[in-house]
């Protein structure tokens, strides 16, 4: 990409990348059948099981087929614009659920398979979903139980639909169902995200934010024209059914879908399926490099590994260009962005790609704004990141307050992220005003852990916040007050959180404190314990 064209009035508000017009006006439903009349024959799917015997592939001529078929069979019992959920570790029958649900003008609501029954429920419940696809067990978790304890006490309208039961699914079709006309502007994906108060809410996004963006990060990054792309990233969140999936489908990619991720399979299938590109928090990366069986693998086929979504260490750049030797580029973004607002670039220097989170994408516009008055600051000072473009969310379903307060008349949407742009319009971030954790790249909002905490009844007070781990970005750290007459135990805590929240929101280290640092009205100054952690007045201990 040519360098933005920015004046220096400019540099004071915003990093705006060349305007051009190259937004396409289309629907995902749009962009599977060009690449079937283009592309029919080539590869689209791939099951990237660990069984080599049971890796099926489907060419987009048949993922095109069979996205129809499931449009139909949607269309028989549901009407446009419903919402339709997914509850499933990655499978082939996901990415085609998506694509169906594109075909037939009903909006898709993925759900992380890790959530446990009141968390699942709030959410079918708040986007009022009429479907909920779902697979049978994951992890020990019994989803499909899950799902009719749901429905049978909370959503009696619910239709529950078994993975296990596909092919029964699409024989349930009907040739007499007509696929509408969908317009770009429709909503396509209900993706959930949460905010500082850690009450999930559904970012609703439309076709035309959903599709450009992917096609540009391709583009930047050098993901060349039928190229492979292997994904590791869940499904459920927006780098899997957004990012991935459709960089892939722009360029007619073959994407390798892994069931989840597993560092000694990703090795095999880069060998094997020949792959080019992925995306990998660095946590991932790390394992990757750290395998025993890395230096057995043949690498070569990787041109470039994305990365993003948590803090990245300099020296992993050198680490993967002394094994990999492939490019690596930074993304950056929200949900409520349709995923990616920036990313590096091919042709960017060392310093770029190691310390900044590149430019913006073509037709989106970056500023930096003072987090309380909203006005614009100058190159180089810290503030908060604000961005609008054609891909920012429609809104926070059911939630027009919420809404408002991140998205501006002016189509502003606060990132309630802290950063600074360069006078070249380089993105580094420097801090965040929500209290957010970022644990190997997943999000972490402490609201909700603390909430799960104040139910219990040895608990009279509790906060949660992150701290720093070479693994993992970070973890979560509870600091718990014992309520009068209760002593605390770290393993029953663990387990109660365990048993409310998904693994990855349970704390990994649990501090016990007599006083919490207070504010003049009472709140607690999180900041205050982290210096109490740096003093040793705290001493983080795991639960067993």
């Amino acid at each position: 990409m040519a360098s933005p064209s920015i004046d220096n009035a400019a540099l004071q508000t915003a990093a705006s990348s060349t305007r051009d017009d190259t937004v396409r006006d289309m629907t995902l439903g749009g962009l599977l059948r060009e690449a079937a009349a283009v592309s029919g024959e080539r590869i689209a799917l791939v099951s990237g099981v660990a069984d080599p015997a049971q890796r099926h592939r489907w060419t987009y001529a048949e993922l095109l087929e069979i996205a129809e078929n499931v449009a139909r069979a949607l269309l028989v019992r549901f009407q446009p614009g419903d919402r339709i959920a997914i509850c499933a570790p990655n499978c082939p029958e996901w990415v085609m659920l998506q694509h169906g649900v594109a075909l037939a003008g009903m909006v898709l609501v993925p759900a992380n398979p890790a959530y446990r029954e009141a968390e699942m429920a709030a959410i079918l419940e708040d986007c009022g979903a009429v479907a909920l696809f779902h697979s049978g067990t994951w992890r020990g978790s019994d989803i499909a139980a899950m799902a009719d304890a749901i429905r049978s006490a909370r959503l009696p309208g619910l239709a529950t639909i078994a993975l296990a039961d596909w092919s029964q699914f699409l024989a349930s079709d009907s040739a007499a169902a007509t696929l509408p006309v969908v317009s770009p502007d429709a909503p396509l994906l209900v993706q959930f995200t949460s905010g500082t108060t850690g009450r999930p809410k559904g970012a609703v996004l439309h076709h035309r934010g959903a599709i450009n963006p992917p096609r540009y990060v391709a583009e930047r990054i050098g993901f060349r024209r039928y190229g492979v792309w292997l994904n590791a990233m869940p499904m459920c969140h927006v780098g899997g059914s957004v990012l991935t999936s459709m960089a892939t489908l722009s360029q007619h990619g073959a994407y390798v879908l892994m069931p989840e991720w597993d560092p000694a399979l990703t090795l095999e299938l880069t060998q094997a399926e020949r792959c080019n590109a992925m995306l990998l928090v660095p946590t991932m990366i790390l394992a990757l490099l750290d395998h025993p069986d890395c230096a057995r693998f043949d690498l070569s086929s990787i041109e470039v590994l994305l990365t993003g979504a948590a803090p990245v260490p300099p020296a992993l750049f050198d680490r993967v260009a002394q094994r990999i030797g492939c490019r690596m580029m930074i993304t950056f973004g929200q949900t409520e962005a349709s995923g990616t607002v920036s990313t590096t670039a091919i042709g960017d220097g060392a310093q770029e790609l190691a310390h900044t989170l590149g430019r913006a994408l073509p037709n989106v516009e970056i500023a930096i704004r003072d987090p309380e008055t909203g006005a614009p600051l100058p190159t180089g000072a810290t503030g908060e990141i604000w961005f609008r473009g054609y891909q920012t969310m429609i809104g926070y379903f059911g939630r027009e307050a919420e809404t408002t307060s991140v998205l501006t008349p002016e189509g502003w949407l606060r990132s309630g992220d802290l950063g600074t742009l360069d006078a070249r319009g380089y993105l580094s971030i420097s801090g965040r005003l929500k209290d957010m954790i970022i644990r190997g790249g997943m999000n972490i909002y402490p609201r909700e852990i603390e909430d799960a905490l104040f139910d219990h009844p040895a608990v009279a007070q509790a906060a949660v916040i992150g701290l720093p781990d070479e693994r993992w970005g970070e973890v979560v750290l509870a600091v718990v007050q014992p309520a009068e007459g209760h002593a605390l135990s770290f393993e029953a805590l663990h387990q109660f959180c365990r048993d409310r929240l998904a693994p990855h929101k349970t704390p990994a280290l649990w501090c016990e404190t007599r006083d919490f640092p207070l504010t003049s009205s009472g709140k607690i100054q999180k900041f205050a314990l982290s210096d109490w952690l740096r003093e040793g007045r705290l001493i983080p201990r795991p639960a067993r």
